[in-house]
């Protein structure tokens, strides 16, 4: 995953894209930036990126947040990480496809910050060898 500032037809954003586990990454354009930007789906449009100045921070699901917040060590950890190792968590954590799992997820993810890790063991965040990540197929 790779932040990005740009452009879409003039209009500025912020954004991170994703892998697509072939080797690339693809942008999702957000109903918001689509409207700001005065387009819609199926219009062409002037797009314009280059790297991020500033890494976007990941949004932080309420589960996630509670658990962090139980411990006021896990808080400061969790505060120190690399805006990319949080955002590893955080995709991680959501790449649970099960209720329990995501559960197991957030408590072994407290316990490794405690334990002093700081980082998701055998992530592959680029989707290549696990095959998790995918763009989107339009709707026909």
């Amino acid at each position: 995953m790779v932040g990005i500032d740009g452009t879409l037809d003039g209009v500025p954003f912020t954004a991170v894209v994703q892998p697509d586990g072939r080797n690339g990454h693809w942008l999702k354009v957000g109903e918001a930036l689509r409207r700001r930007a005065g387009v819609a789906v199926g219009d062409r449009v002037t797009l314009e990126i280059g790297p991020a100045r500033r890494e976007p921070e990941p949004r932080i699901p309420a589960d996630l947040k509670a658990a962090l917040q139980a411990s006021a060590e896990t808080v400061a950890i969790w505060s120190s990480l690399t805006t990319l190792a949080r955002r590893d968590w955080v995709q991680w954590l959501d790449g649970a496809r099960k209720e329990d799992t995501r559960q197991r997820r957030i408590s072994r993810l407290c316990d490794v910050l405690a334990s002093g890790k700081r980082r998701v063991c055998c992530f592959d965040r680029s989707g290549v060898y696990s095959g998790e990540f995918r763009a989107p197929v339009a709707k026909t």
